[in-house]
């Protein structure tokens, strides 16, 4: 045994939540599928493929089911998900003969289907037609894709334990207990889990309170056996065992119905040798309370819509549109930096928005009919709706707004923050995880409201909402760096702090020579934590939690999100 400290921390701690790549598990279906097979049904497979810089290479690929025209299939999917990144998969299905790798015949194939990896996640489950070439469907073949978080933390417990009448094991004072609890592993070894302090002179020790993740506890299994030993200290390690027992996590839940969960504490050679021993005390689980915790995807899987809205630029500093050195100029051939930024995020968010439906807005232009200058205006000039259709219905919208409008200034960004930051405000009243806000403004210029948008700013980090700052052109941004945090707390001109870091700022001459993506990927990459921070300051679960791990309802319970 190891020499025991007389007050120890808990052997696995969690002070906050810990951060790593989400792992998607991905399970394939088909419905109805071509029968190849002259004397028997198709003998179909799955192929997964991946597109990077443009070329589709395999992944991995499913097992081969015989003579069936409606697979389940039981291999999984496992891949890495970024939220930041277009993730572009193609599912193909063949029909394969014999043992041999997948031909070229155009008679193998039985359809495929393209998507991102962003709209399985945010359906959860993901039914489509398969296609042929040419797009030509595959009769009534369809192929369907449940989507399911491999979570790296299922949360954590707190326990609570006391015992009674432990065994004496010492001549002049009573014994001095300690609890060690081990999991015991599928090679069976076993892992220590927790330790907990000493408690001096004690036969009834009442232990402090500890907490465990799950994944240590139990590997998430419910059922896995734990073994705790009872221990009096002796100061130069050599510790007197009081007793044993073994334990399931499924075990400690009976607390929550209300029952007394007790174990009697074993000394296996008192056992043995006297006729009429029954323990050498009891051991008490007196309270548990299990903390979920959540992450981003179980926000977006339990159904969170992510709303996008675009606020562009307007202002003379732009230059005229019809002249080439224009920074709104519309090029036939190549696309703007506005449209560049505005479809590298669009695209992303898109996936994450069920009706496809954008909000586009102009701040800094004189607009018709009046032509007085206006900060909140919408791009389609449609007061009533200032949606557009898909991210190519805010292109069009854009584009036909340059020739009706007269580019002229401030630069103020504020009154469009505080207009969002409303709508947010109005979903957040619901007290559910059912949409969240991001707000992309693009802009050539450092902004001349500052002390407003400041104010907004904090107002809007209350609100569920991001907030992403493209500098456009080649102006010094520098004071513009102010509004991003990363250097600091953002402040109102009142010294108020954001309750969050809700803002994203980048030029984007940063990433001329880079492709678009690596935009999307810079400004989209904190939109997962902030979104969890939100969540979690307010208490909200998400409204149907991906995985329940336990059964009964525990009580009390708490949830802490996690990114």
């Amino acid at each position: 045994m190891n020499d025991v400290q007389e007050a120890t921390s808990p052997a696995t701690s969690l002070s906050g939540p810990a951060t790593c790549v989400c792992k998607v598990e991905l399970r394939v279906s088909c419905k109805a599928l071509l029968d190849r097979d002259t004397l028997n049904k198709s003998d179909p497979c799955v192929i997964l493929m991946v597109q990077t810089n443009g070329q589709w290479t395999e992944l991995d690929r499913t097992e081969v089911i015989k003579s069936n025209l409606h697979p389940v299939f039981a291999k999984v999917f496992s891949l890495d998900y970024y939220f930041e990144e277009v993730q572009k998969l193609r599912l193909e299905v063949y029909d394969i003969h014999g043992t041999h790798s997948i031909g070229t015949r155009d008679d193998d194939f039985l359809g495929g289907v393209e998507c991102t990896l962003g709209q399985i996640v945010a359906q959860k489950k993901m039914l489509k037609p398969l296609l042929l070439k040419y797009g030509k469907y595959a009769g009534k073949s369809t192929i369907t894709v449940h989507a399911e978080e491999i979570s790296g933390n299922n949360g954590y417990v707190e326990l609570s334990f006391c015992a009674k009448k432990l065994d004496d094991k010492d001549l002049f004072s009573k014994s001095d207990p300690f609890l060690e609890i081990y999991r015991i592993n599928d090679d069976e070894t076993e892992q220590l889990v927790h330790r907990t302090e000493v408690i001096k002179n004690n036969l009834n020790p009442v232990w402090e309170p500890f907490k465990v993740s799950l994944i240590s506890l139990c590997s998430c299994d419910e059922e896995r056996k734990l073994k705790c030993l009872v221990w009096d200290y002796d100061s130069r390690g050599k510790h007197d065992f009081i007793g044993e027992f073994y334990a399931t996590f499924r075990e400690m839940q009976k607390i929550a119905s209300g029952n007394k969960v007790t174990w009697d504490c074993v000394n296996p050679k008192y056992k043995q040798k006297k006729r009429n021993y029954k323990n050498s005390g009891v051991v008490i689980l007196s309270d548990l309370k299990l903390h979920r915790v959540y992450s981003f995807l179980d926000y977006i899987m339990g159904g969170c819509q992510i709303h996008f809205t675009v606020a562009i630029d307007f202002t003379a500093s732009n230059g005229d549109p019809r002249n080439s050195c224009s920074l709104h100029y519309i090029n036939p051939y190549q696309p703007n930096e506005y449209l560049k930024a505005l479809i590298a995020v669009g695209e992303i968010c898109q996936d994450y928005d069920s009706d496809k439906r954008f909000s586009a807005l102009g701040f800094g232009a004189r607009i018709p009919p009046n032509y007085e200058v206006s900060h909140d205006f919408a791009i389609n000039f449609n007061p009533e709706d200032d949606e557009c259709e898909e991210i190519q219905g805010v292109v069009e919208a854009y584009q036909n707004c340059l020739p009706k409008i007269q580019l002229y200034g401030p630069t103020n960004v504020s009154p469009i923050i505080n207009r969002i930051a409303k709508l947010a405000a109005g979903d957040g009243i619901i007290k559910d995880a059912s949409r969240y806000h991001i707000l992309l403004i693009l802009t050539d210029g450092v902004v001349t409201d500052m002390a407003d948008t400041r104010e907004a700013i904090v107002r809007a980090s209350y609100q569920p909402l991001s907030i992403i700052i493209v500098g456009v052109g080649n102006a010094d941004f520098t004071d513009m760096q102010i509004l991003d945090g990363d250097d600091g707390v953002l402040r109102s001109p009142k010294g108020e702090p954001v309750l969050r870091d809700i803002v994203q700022f980048v030029p984007f001459r940063d990433f001329k020579t880079a492709s678009p993506a690596a935009l999307a990927k810079c400004v989209l990459a904190e939109v997962p934590k902030q979104v969890v921070e939100y969540y979690s300051h307010k208490a909200i679960c998400p409204m149907s939690p991906m995985r329940d791990l336990l059964t009964p309802i525990l009580s009390p319970v708490a949830t802490t999100p996690t990114e």
